[in-house]
């Protein structure tokens, strides 16, 4: 899903800063009525993640263009290694950022990202993303195309990003949410795709050359980075699950490289998959040959966050991760940033918050807190 705001384009108001407040993260009593975490001591999501026999649990940061930067408690808690072994820019190294006009490419947020999330360059991490229908440039947007064109630009682009950033990134999301949330699942149904520049104008087939772009890079350069096709609403059984399924099926038997699956996992409190459902659709996609890994996590609920409804995010935070944990083929979770204060979930659904594992009860620059969605995360990666 990945929308945020996109302050020095206009596109999107301010993110939301709590109005909430603060402590150190350990279980402490304070005067609101937010559960807080149970767990102490130096041992962090990360940490019980390798445990596990995963590869990471890791955040999505929206570093630099927002408050994050300054934010000295935010970026305290981004650079826990105990907490986060993998980081993804929220918005640094997608298309309006990195190729703001044609053929003149741009990776000065991308670098400064990477400065601050992976100062030591010992962390994985999931660039996101190559090629998606949003946070175009007006010059894609407001182009007058054909099929031939477009392919040209989307092939430099995708050649472009995999080549400068090379091994610096562990996986690249290749392709984000091509599916339609109202398709049959058959991959021949228009309505299995989602109407967006690319498909209107190349066709079914520029996930294709998308992911050949990344391949033909990757094998020119001798890179190891992972291939992964990205979505939401693929994380249990349903018609864009299937298609999901068939899609990465289709570029496997073309001999196309794609080494993943991204299960958004963008959920709502009380209708999260259970852990059962999660595993089940999980294994359907490794049984294809292909990693998966959940690459959004946050689970929303109606704000304020009532009692019941804070004591079920922990259950669907465990049972998300647990699900995770009890397939082998899922290499780690990542969670769509870690702190409600910079979320994106109350400019994209009004009315709607409380999805992350972190808030800051003062707000801006103040000290954080764990909440009990924490817990949920350990008991999944634990049990």
């Amino acid at each position: 899903m990945s929308i945020r705001s996109l302050l020095s384009f206009g596109l999107l108001a301010a993110p939301l800063v709590s109005a909430l407040p603060a402590a150190d993260y350990k279980s402490t009593s304070c005067s609101t009525s937010t559960s807080h975490t149970t767990a102490t001591g130096k041992k962090g999501l990360n940490t019980y993640a390798k445990k596990a026999g995963k590869l990471y649990f890791g955040t999505a940061a929206d570093v630099p263009g927002t408050n994050e930067t300054t934010d000295k408690y935010y970026r305290a808690e981004l650079a826990n290694n105990a907490d986060w072994g993998s980081v993804t820019p929220a918005n640094a190294m997608k298309w309006v950022f990195t190729e703001p006009e044609q053929g003149v490419f741009n990776y000065t947020e991308a670098e400064l990202f990477l400065a601050a999330a992976n100062p030591d360059g010992k962390r994985k991490v999931r660039c996101h993303n190559l090629n998606w229908y949003n946070q175009l440039p007006n010059w894609v947007t407001s182009g007058t195309w054909t099929n031939e064109t477009l392919t040209a630009v989307l092939i430099n682009h995708v050649t472009h990003l995999v080549e400068y950033f090379g091994d610096r990134c562990y996986a690249w999301d290749v392709v984000n949410e091509a599916l339609s949330d109202s398709g049959t699942g058959n991959l021949a149904d228009n309505s299995t795709w989602r109407s967006d520049i690319w498909y209107n104008t190349i066709g079914p087939n520029y996930v294709a050359v998308a992911f050949k772009a990344a391949e033909a890079a990757v094998k020119a350069n001798k890179l190891k980075v992972k291939l992964y096709y990205n979505d939401y609403n693929i994380e249990s059984a349903g018609n864009k699950a299937t298609a999901a399924q068939a899609l990465v099926k289709s570029l496997k038997d073309a001999g196309i490289q794609i080494d993943g699956a991204g299960l958004q996992s963008h959920f709502i409190v009380g209708s999260t998959p259970s852990r059962a459902a999660q595993t089940a659709n999980m294994n359907a996609f490794a049984a294809l040959g292909v990693d998966v890994a959940i690459t959004e996590l946050d689970i929303r609920t109606t704000v304020p966050a009532t009692a019941a409804a804070q004591q079920q995010q922990v259950v669907d935070y465990a049972s998300s991760v647990g699900a995770c944990a009890d397939v082998n083929a899922c290499v780690g979770v990542t969670a769509w940033d870690f702190d409600d204060a910079y979320s994106w979930i109350p400019s994209t659904f009004p009315g709607q918050g409380y999805g992350d594992l972190f808030f800051q009860p003062g707000g801006y620059g103040t000290p954080l807190v764990r909440k009990a969605a924490y817990d949920g995360c350990i008991q999944g990666l634990t049990s």
